[in-house]
């Protein structure tokens, strides 16, 4: 498993070439980001590559699968975010659900799977995958329409395509319905990426109630081997959480 530092939560005020200069300096190789849109991606790459990092992803253009009205505007937008991952050698291009309509789950919850099976035939050969994440709507995200990763993890078997998984967040999944560690590793094979924040807070992994040690043991022994993101934001000096984080973890 390779720790992978998300530079627009650790490092949200702070320029994104000097993040990453940051980012060497604690002594990680790997880093991830939320919108490609926002940043010079070419200045963004010719900086990493000086420092000897890699990208592992980011979120792709538009997150609106729960409406199907909507998806060609999705598909669109995932066109244009795999070019720019392929460009910065990323592995993984995230989205969410999107908002629930107010229509009944059953349709909003088979708009997903039929968007998601139109994006993995965009996504073959690519070598890229399509992460998608549950969020917790009862604090960070109101409304959202996928926040459990059960209901994730059947949306993906229901795909049924290597090139789409699951991204489990645990912080917003110990808030959505917990039991990290046993929906985890029953599921492995549907995880695709996982984030890391303490709760409660999305703060320091040592900062609440998740033993991340612990947690990232189970998970080798279940035979993830992907990246584990580290999108918290600190309460402390980054670097300082940093300097713990691999003196904890590793």
């Amino acid at each position: 498993m390779i720790l992978s530092i998300c530079i627009d939560s650790i490092f949200e005020n702070i320029d994104q070439l000097t993040a990453l200069e940051q980012v060497k300096a604690a002594g990680f190789s790997v880093f991830e980001f939320w919108h490609w849109q926002e940043r010079n991606l070419d200045t963004l790459l010719k900086k990493a590559a000086v420092l000897g990092l890699n990208c592992s992803g980011f979120c792709t253009k538009s997150f609106n699968l729960s409406d199907p009205a909507q998806r060609d505007t999705f598909l669109f937008g995932l066109k244009e975010s795999i070019v720019h991952a392929k460009m910065m050698g990323a592995k993984f291009l995230i989205t969410q659900s999107g908002n629930d309509t107010g229509a009944a789950r059953p349709f909003q919850r088979q708009s997903l799977i039929d968007g998601l099976k139109a994006a993995s035939a965009i996504l073959e050969n690519t070598g890229i995958t399509l992460l998608l994440e549950p969020l917790n709507a009862k604090i960070d995200h109101p409304g959202i329409y996928l926040e459990s990763s059960d209901e994730g993890f059947e949306i993906v078997s229901q795909v049924g395509s290597p090139c789409i998984k699951l991204l489990f967040d645990i912080y917003h999944q110990q808030i959505t319905e917990g039991d990290i560690i046993r929906r985890m590793t029953s599921n492995i094979d549907k995880i695709g990426h996982i984030h890391c924040a303490g709760n409660p807070g999305r703060h320091e992994l040592d900062s609440g109630e998740l033993d991340f040690r612990q947690i990232f043991r189970a998970l080798e022994s279940a035979g993830y081997t992907g990246y584990a993101g580290i999108e918290y934001f600190p309460l402390k000096p980054a670097m300082e959480g940093l300097k713990r984080l691999r003196e904890q973890i590793g």
